[in-house]
């Protein structure tokens, strides 16, 4: 039995627009990712979130199945728009009371609650001023964060400011393939830029008003490979690695920005070197890891191409390879470069086409070996010396998947969309057994 240290943290993530629905009900303002799914072409057979999960009637029931699951933590994010319709201003009371009644909720069944304040959804307010690559949205989110932090921070402890920055920016702003769905490579660093000024003042505010709380930030992270070792390959497979890891880690652990982006030139951003002291700010560091990636010829592989040319590897149904020792180089990386002293692993998972039985079972074996074989390399992280200090599956149940819409399956929990029924799979009962012995075998 590998265990785990004494006060690990064991839980589960999931995120607003993802599974709560009710998206204009009781004063919530619109999201860019409604106005984006709401518009033709952008999310597989025109699907959107408007009702997703329904988490926002079902939170009872679903926290009803994390209790009988014996999970201790619920990572959730809260919906900027259902707080503040238009991003700043009047506050809508019926958003705080959903969230309040919700941690209430959590509580009550001896479930701690991890809240993130921004998994993506704008306020669609915002974005019509410019959104992110617009400096003010730092003061906005600062307003925001302590908000929420006045209503919920005498019974929530630990916070999360932002979800994935890279995503964000360069998906986003650059490449336009998820909301707000914008081209634009000079607004996309700067979107990144200010995602993490962003997050230096809310962390700022969020202690200023109770410091005591545990407040970080997190980010997805691959290793990017090269499977042609001419210079120029492994030099875009550097700048890869530049883009979309070391942008955001330098800030916010070492007070600095990578020197090749700040010669970007035309696409560079505007920086102020005053920022970095507010940038560098953060209680632990949250790591999201669910696979590597490929460079041939210093280009990035889409997912179709990389199992044609590697079939030795296994894909998940997004078509992503499956690496775990990818999660064990990150969790050094983070260690041994950076000496963070605190490591949480706020999602890692895996979507399969998964199959509801007459008997009301999923049999999701890949799911059960892609947790096993990562958790392994937490582990052997942690022997190493790496300060993990949690663990959350993405997802507790099946949900929107983006651009995706409902296909991929990423859950412990079966989801029936028809009937809004939730059915526990496999996983769910490894994931259970794991946390009650607070280990893995083998």
């Amino acid at each position: 039995m590998k265990k785990f240290s004494k006060n690990f943290t064991w839980g589960t993530s999931t995120s607003s627009y993802q599974i709560e629905g009710a998206w204009n009900l009781d004063g919530k303002g619109e999201s860019i990712w409604d106005r984006f799914t709401h518009a033709p072409g952008h999310i597989e057979r025109s699907e959107n979130g408007d009702i997703a999960c329904d988490h926002y009637h079902r939170y009872r029931e679903d926290i009803e199945l994390m209790s009988r699951l014996g999970i201790p933590a619920y990572r959730f994010s809260i919906s900027w728009p259902r707080i503040l319709p238009q991003g700043k201003g009047a506050i809508n009371q019926r958003g705080l009371d959903f969230y309040n009644k919700l941690v209430d909720a959590l509580l009550e069944k001896g479930i701690e609650p991890w809240i993130t304040l921004y998994h993506w959804d704008l306020p669609q307010a915002l974005e019509d001023q410019g959104g992110w690559p617009n400096r003010v949205l730092t003061d906005y989110f600062q307003n925001y964060a302590g908000i929420m932090v006045k209503q919920l921070g005498d019974r929530v402890k630990h916070w999360m400011t932002l979800n994935e920055p890279w995503v964000i920016s360069f998906l986003g702003y650059r490449d336009g393939v998820v909301a707000p769905g914008r081209k634009n490579r000079k607004s996309a660093f700067q979107c990144a830029y200010h995602l993490l000024l962003a997050h230096g003042k809310a962390y700022s505010a969020m202690k200023a008003l109770n410091s005591k709380l545990t407040i970080g930030i997190t980010n997805v992270h691959h290793n990017y490979i090269s499977f042609t070792r001419d210079e120029q390959s492994l030099r875009a497979a550097a700048f890869e690695d530049m883009v979309n890891n070391k942008i955001f880690l330098d800030p916010v652990l070492k007070g600095t920005y990578p020197q090749l982006l700040v010669q970007l030139r035309k696409d560079a951003p505007i920086i102020d070197p005053e920022d970095f002291k507010i940038m560098r700010q953060t209680d632990f560091m949250g790591i999201q890891y669910y696979h590597d990636v490929f460079l041939i010829n210093g280009k990035k592989e889409l997912p179709a191409t990389i199992q044609e040319k590697f079939p030795i590897y296994e894909y998940t149904e997004m078509g992503w390879p499956i690496t775990p020792v990818g999660i064990f180089q990150q969790l050094m990386l983070l260690y041994r470069e950076y000496g963070v002293k605190n490591i949480v692993i706020t999602e890692n998972g895996s979507a399969w086409p998964d199959v509801l039985d007459p008997e009301g079972n999923v049999r999701d074996e890949k799911r059960q070996k892609y947790l096993l074989d990562h958790l392994g390399q937490v582990h052997r992280a942690m022997e190493h010396g790496a300060p993990v200090t949690g663990y959350f599956v993405w997802s507790f149940m099946d949900n929107f998947e983006w651009t995706q819409g409902y296909r991929p399956r990423f859950g412990l929990v079966y989801t029936d969309y028809a009937t809004q029924n939730r059915y526990i799979k496999d996983s769910a009962r490894l994931f259970s057994t794991i946390i009650k012995e607070n280990g893995i075998k083998g």
